[in-house]
């Protein structure tokens, strides 16, 4: 019996498919492949680098559905059943939104795969799949280990990546995660992380947790088990390790050189309203005091940010800008306020009538990547789109990639951190430019 994984891609330039440069390994298939029995042939293509060979025989087709790639997700799952192969589609859109997953596959997986995708091999074996399995969130991974054979020849980033925890303990209203994890953060048990990193060829690791120190004890016990290894890796965090000066002396021995952090915003209305928990500034306060502690430690710190809140403007944007450059971030990742499926923030702007794109912008022909799905309140669609992408442009270009290089806390403290900021750099300023009004699927 054969398995078919697919990774999506989000969609299309103007002439051709999008070719995504900076891809990293789709874990989640990795995951799902490590749970599926041996006697089975397990096949993974990625949309995001290589064609589909629609016509090549296999019994099931699994495709992970993100918001970004459902549009895709679903033309790829039409091809398949059309020609008679069954198609089940997971991840975090089935999850959020399964009415609208199952109108396009044959059964649809909600929740996490360690608990249920067993049922699902069982059933495909004797042609009996259901049309929905809802599984709950768990412990990662439990008692298995991701599948990487399946990654050799894609061309993938050389970063290996791996998970600890699902989850976060902090509630902000526009993140899916906290919608479907509930404030809760589950976690891997340390020695089976401990065999996982044995087990892969690199030493230098992604955890891709949504908030590695959303725990701040288990965080620690982590760390100290990670010392003796000389790895190096990088992850997701909140900027409250900055309050725990042991934690930040824990994490930087265990090898990390950085985090993404989301900050979200430099304004202090902005970050009440989204229920931001830690990253509450009040007026008159800034970030200055944690990420005068990040630097002093040599933390590359990949800000994050969300643009478009209600009390939002464009000029209070643009100041967003200003706190980047001058934090000498390694990466910022300027976004605008996404409402996602079944959040909070969704339901809000679906109330008061401001979402665009007859409420759906993930699967609108007229939608742009990057581009305003919402009405904002202090702003019109078209401003908040292109101060955005201004920012994102400043923050890319050549001058200021040049001018945060100089920095001895953080990017020239040493070759290897020095080796990252040189490399990547470049690559994010391209796919910044080539992202930007990309069509969504390909139709």
């Amino acid at each position: 019996m054969k398995f078919t994984f697919i990774k999506p891609n989000i969609g299309r330039m103007e002439h051709s498919l999008y070719v995504d440069e900076g891809r990293m390994e789709p874990l989640q298939l990795g995951v799902l492949a490590g749970l599926t029995p041996k006697d089975i042939e397990v096949k993974l293509y990625d949309d995001r680098m290589e064609s589909i060979p629609f016509d090549e025989t296999t019994d099931l087709v699994a495709i992970t559905v993100e918001t970004y790639t459902a549009r895709r997700a679903y033309e790829i799952g039409e091809e398949y059943r059309k020609r008679g192969v069954p198609v089940i589609m997971g991840g975090m859109q089935a999850t959020l939104l399964p009415e609208e997953v199952q109108e396009h596959a044959d059964s649809v997986y909600t929740g996490d795969a360690e608990f249920r995708w067993l049922e699902v091999v069982e059933d495909a074996k004797n042609n009996r799949l259901k049309k929905v399995y809802n599984a709950p969130a768990g412990t990662p991974q439990p008692g298995t280990l991701t599948r990487r054979d399946i990654f050799e020849g894609k061309g993938y980033l050389p970063i290996t990546l791996l998970q600890f925890g699902r989850g976060c303990r902090y509630t902000c209203h526009f993140c899916a995660i906290s919608q479907y994890f509930d404030k809760t953060q589950y976690r891997r048990n340390i020695d089976e992380v401990l065999k996982e990193i044995d087990n892969q060829k690199r030493n230098f690791l992604f955890f891709v947790d949504d908030n590695l120190t959303s725990d701040h004890k288990a965080a620690k016990e982590l760390f100290r088990e990670l010392i003796p290894l000389k790895i190096k890796w990088v992850s997701q965090c909140c900027i409250d390790v900055t309050n725990d000066l042991q934690l930040m002396d824990l994490m930087m021995q265990s090898g990390c050189l950085g985090n993404v952090i989301g900050f979200e915003s430099v304004t202090p209305s902005s970050l009440k309203e989204m229920k931001k928990g830690p990253g509450i500034i009040v007026d008159g306060e800034d970030y200055s005091t944690q990420i005068s502690i990040l630097r002093d430690y040599g933390h590359q710190t990949w800000g994050s940010f969300t643009l478009g809140h209600d009390h939002d403007t464009v000029d209070s944007i643009k100041m967003t800008l200003d706190f980047a450059m001058e934090s000498k971030f390694i990466f910022a990742a300027f976004n605008i306020l996404m409402p996602y499926p079944n959040t909070p923030l969704y339901k809000k702007l679906k109330s008061e009538k401001r979402l665009l794109f007859n409420d759906k912008w993930w699967l609108h022909p007229d939608y742009r990547f990057n581009h305003a799905s919402f009405i904002p309140k202090q702003m019109s669609p078209s401003d908040l789109t292109e101060v955005t992408f201004f920012l994102r442009s400043k923050f890319n270009s050549i001058s200021s990639i040049v001018k945060r290089s100089f920095d001895f806390k953080t990017n020239m403290r040493s070759p290897t951190r020095f080796g990252i900021y040189i490399t990547y750099n470049p690559l994010f300023r391209k796919e910044t430019f080539k992202k930007q009004d990309m069509r969504f699927g390909t139709q």
